[in-house]
């Protein structure tokens, strides 16, 4: 069936080719005569950065044949339901897929942190995220984009010898280094002084602008770089805010769908039942009940293409 692919010859990977063969049917049966077009797959030219997945023969960038712009968005979709684990608009030209490795190296695709990456307490001193403990106060971002110090409540993931994926962002002026999960969501904007929006890490960019603590203050950092990597350890700490700082960059507490407002709106009644009990018990390993229920509700009451294309792979997969 890679006959019915256009582009390149290249090196995939089996995962990565029988995703590509059930994608070029589906693209044959949405749109007869037209074909699924490969733009780029086996870098042999070092146009990417180290760690991409390009030289691994597990990723790929693709188009339909007849380059139609309007039908990138169901090209996307169609690729995520031929089961690629990752799938995002990289550039205006291409959409751009990848799969997870044979064994499974990256098997966590949701919304967390490295285990060592750092929180700072009230009292100035940093802790391990895996330190944590319900009631400590840490470094946070109000509504105005404030810098604060917010309840940490629990954990919504916790996973602390799992492999995990992590899309790395480096900025300068200042010199900061966060690992998130690509469907995690971060605060960026195109510009220093545009307002920054929480948008999904996977979607962040160089050039683009990123908050980072300086001093007692919040300020623009500009993305100077964007590479992916596995760690060991996942966590997702959730605060009173619904935001926090983790390695002196400002993140949100939440994951899997674009919406910062929505998703502390749909914690309340979490936040509700730590602020009754104190929730001081010890947390057992794995994802929140409340994000599973919250998960489930959500795709019976949101569009499926309000979920990140790893939603899937987290709770459904």
């Amino acid at each position: 069936m890679l006959g019915s692919v256009l582009g390149l010859r290249v090196q995939w990977n089996e995962r990565c080719k029988d995703r590509l063969n059930s994608l070029a049917i589906s693209v044959m049966n949405q749109w007869p005569g037209v074909k699924l077009r490969v733009t780029e797959g086996w870098d042999e030219d070092g146009h990417h950065s180290e760690e991409s997945l390009h030289y691994e023969g597990r990723a790929v960038d693709i188009t339909t044949s007849d380059r139609d712009r309007n039908k990138y968005g169901m090209l996307a979709r169609l690729a995520v339901e031929a089961g690629f684990d990752w799938v995002y608009y990289e550039s205006k030209a291409h959409i751009h897929c990848s799969v997870k490795s044979e064994h499974s190296a990256a098997a966590k695709t949701g919304g967390c942190f490295p285990a060592r990456a750092l929180a700072t307490l009230e009292n100035g001193t940093t802790v391990p995220l895996s330190a944590l403990r319900p009631g400590q106060r840490i470094q946070a971002v109000d509504e105005e984009g404030r810098l604060i110090y917010s309840e940490f409540l629990t954990f919504l993931d916790k996973a602390p010898l799992m492999p995990t994926a992590f899309r790395i962002v480096e900025t300068r002026d200042p010199p900061r280094r966060l690992a998130l999960t690509a469907a995690h969501l971060l605060f960026a904007g195109d510009n220093a002084t545009a307002p920054t929006r929480a948008v999904f890490a996977s979607q962040v960019r160089p050039g683009q602008y990123v908050l980072a603590v300086e001093g007692t203050a919040l300020w623009p950092a500009r993305v100077t770089a964007v590479s992916e990597q596995v760690d060991i350890g996942a966590y997702a700490p959730l605060t009173s805010h619904g935001t926090v700082v983790v390695d002196d960059v400002a993140a949100s507490c939440f994951a899997m769908v674009q919406e910062q407002r929505l998703a502390q709106l749909a914690f309340w009644p979490l936040r509700l039942y730590h602020g009754l009990t104190g929730g001081h018990r010890t947390q057992p390993e794995g994802v929140h009940w409340y994000s599973t229920l919250l998960y489930r509700l959500g795709r019976l009451l949101l569009a499926s293409d309000s979920f990140h294309p790893l939603a899937t792979a987290q709770f459904d997969g």
